[in-house]
């Protein structure tokens, strides 16, 4: 019997590459429907192909647009109770979530209270909001399964083994395109050149993050509720090749590392198909031809992200919310030309500090937390 799968964020990166993997292994799955903000153009394409029941835009102008230009059978949802609706549906497996930015936490959430799996690709969700969220994971007995290229692979690492043997999970990073660079560098880095990432093709948003180390930041908290691991327990290493995604130290001092090539489509195939893997297109790799596989320690100095992720997680309760959300936001100034490249990191330093957190947070508190972040976020530095 087929999967019957949502996925959400249909049209950006994650997306786009979860379709190519649904399209190959079309025997294994039927698409019941796809979301995204607003590109119907790409979207109508992708539904027809896919032959979809529904499809969701949050946007409701463009919503109405869509109407009309898609085949016979399939329904437009709009706005991001049009978003619900879909992944609620009865039939529905297990939703693929890659929405960029905070959109995915509550129908991730809603989709977990219905019982549906869960294919993870917005780091967000888990950063916002991951005690709350894994709570309910145990809770109804689902499958939460990353897609993030890192978190697949110390997934990977850890099938079968027992838990108290892990010692460090240990997440590897390229660096970004201003690896090696010293801070006052980068004062005067542009949007063009942050976007100019040397291993990845990813959204814009990833791909600036990725250029601050925000990126890693947000996975260190990620990691740290996916795999009920200490902070402390969480270290970072650069490897610019991009080959081993990362890697899981045991108490023995052994350490068990995930490789392939740097292709998106690896983690979104096996979080799809788990627990079984398929044979797929994709290239495997050829040893013979990798140069060297080289690490470097990240530099903390020049590159602040990593010390705000753990700054979030030591403060916990709504922190790790407004850190992600000032990111948010200071990242889209940075798009605009309202603030320097650095001034993104002081963005976050300053909002997070001016915070007063709020331990064990309800759904609401931590949205009113994502809320308050943003309105500081938006005003610091003007």
């Amino acid at each position: 019997m087929k999967k019957k799968i949502v996925i959400l964020g249909s049209t950006g990166s994650i997306g786009r590459n979860a379709v190519s993997v649904v399209k190959h292994l079309s025997g294994e799955f039927e698409v019941v429907g796809l979301a995204a903000r607003g590109n119907i153009g790409l979207l109508g394409e992708q539904a027809r192909e896919l032959k979809c029941k529904y499809v969701a835009v949050s946007d409701k102008i463009k919503a109405n647009e869509l109407r009309g230009k898609l085949h016979r059978g399939c329904k437009v949802l709009a706005g991001e109770e049009g978003i619900l609706e879909l992944c609620l549906r009865a039939e529905v497996d297990l939703v693929l979530c890659a929405i960029v930015g905070t959109g995915g936490l509550i129908p991730v959430l809603e989709s977990v209270k219905a019982g549906k799996d869960i294919a993870i690709a917005s780091k967000e969700v888990l950063v916002m909001a991951g005690e709350l969220v894994m709570r309910e994971v145990r809770r109804r007995k689902v499958g939460f399964l990353p897609v993030d290229s890192e978190h697949s692979a110390i997934f990977q690492c850890l099938e079968g083994k027992n838990h108290d043997d892990i010692g460090r999970i240990i997440l590897t990073a390229s660096g970004g395109p201003f690896r090696g660079r010293k801070f006052s560098e980068m004062k005067s880095a542009t949007y063009k050149s942050a976007l100019e990432h040397p291993v990845w093709d990813m959204g814009p948003k990833v791909t600036i993050d990725s250029a601050t180390l925000m990126n890693k930041a947000l996975e260190i908290v990620e990691a740290r509720w996916l795999f009920d691991v200490s902070p402390e327990r969480i270290d970072v290493v650069i490897h610019p090749q991009s080959v081993i995604h990362s890697m899981v130290e045991f108490i023995d001092g052994t350490v068990l590392a995930q490789m392939s090539e740097p292709d998106m489509r690896f983690p979104i195939q096996y979080a799809l198909t788990y627990p079984v893997k398929h044979a797929g297109s994709l290239k495997p790799l050829d040893f013979a031809k990798l140069a060297g596989l080289t690490f470097e320690k990240p530099d903390r100095r020049s590159f602040p992200s990593l010390d705000f992720a753990y700054a979030a997680l030591k403060g916990g309760g709504t922190l790790p919310a407004v850190m992600n959300a000032a990111n948010e936001v200071a990242v889209e100034r940075f798009r605009k030309s309202e603030i320097k490249f650095t001034d993104i990191w002081n963005i976050i330093e300053k909002v997070m500090s001016y915070h007063k957190k709020l331990d064990r947070p309800s759904l609401d508190a931590i949205l009113s937390a994502d809320k308050w972040a943003r309105e500081r976020a938006a005003s610091t530095l003007k």
